[in-house]
């Protein structure tokens, strides 16, 4: 369901099961990974990726039909993820092998870094088809990443973004051939897997303090000047 490899000093999370939908296993699964990443020591960093033609298409809606009383706490721990990985202490990059929708969307771009497919694949906030609203957390985490303009076409329309419009409109940070993914998303997390956690938690919280307040994940202190 999630694996967890370290390549050097990367970390690389990978969802492995068909679609990669988040619902109470895969949630649970993925917040265990970012537990095992966050206690590790000395440089580090982290990608995330999925195997196949998905990313991750988002949350099982299937399995939340039939777990109704499940709703309420698997929606806070959703919201909780997107909140850590905005405010993680490590440089973080999505590599976006293929479709990312609905939530893995969201998941997408709370990273710092988005590689994408340019060949196929698809980055989409579906929501507005679905006739399911996005929640103020899931809005604060787009508005907080998203160009203006961008965030609006993509909440209000539903627009499924292919990697080279992605990338056009600030979506994504790249967009690659299929085999160049995942090797480019670990090359520029190794890169960046120097930088200081104390000061990389001051900065997020300076930077989305609010957001992952919104999404009900812990705020570091002010770590001060």
């Amino acid at each position: 369901m999630i694996k967890l490899d370290r390549q050097d000093a990367v970390w690389i999370l990978t969802m492995c099961n068909g679609e990669n939908r988040f619902n109470r296993d895969s949630l649970d699964a993925f917040h265990s990974a970012l537990d095992t990443v966050q206690a590790s020591t000395g440089p580090a960093a982290l990608v995330t990726t999925g195997e196949g033609k998905f990313y991750s298409n988002g949350n099982d809606l299937d399995w939340l039909t039939g777990a109704p009383g499940e709703i309420d706490g698997f929606m806070a721990d959703l919201h909780r993820l997107l909140g850590r990985v905005i405010g993680f202490p490590l440089v973080t990059v999505a590599a976006v092998n293929g479709h990312a929708f609905g939530a893995a969307a969201m998941l997408a771009i709370a990273h710092d870094f988005v590689i994408m497919r340019e060949d196929r694949g698809y980055w989409c906030l579906p929501e507005a088809d679905l006739g399911l609203p996005l929640t103020p957390a899931m809005f604060a985490v787009v508005s907080a990443k998203l160009p203006k303009r961008t965030a609006h076409e993509a909440i209000v329309t539903a627009r499924r973004y292919g990697g080279a419009a992605a990338a056009a409109a600030g979506i994504a940070h790249r967009a690659v051939g299929e085999d160049q993914v995942l090797s480019v998303a670990i090359a520029a997390a190794a890169e960046l897997a120097g930088k200081d956690r104390r000061a990389l938690a001051e900065h997020r919280r300076l930077l989305y303090g609010d957001v992952s307040i919104r999404c009900g994940a812990r705020v570091v202190p002010d770590a001060g000047e």
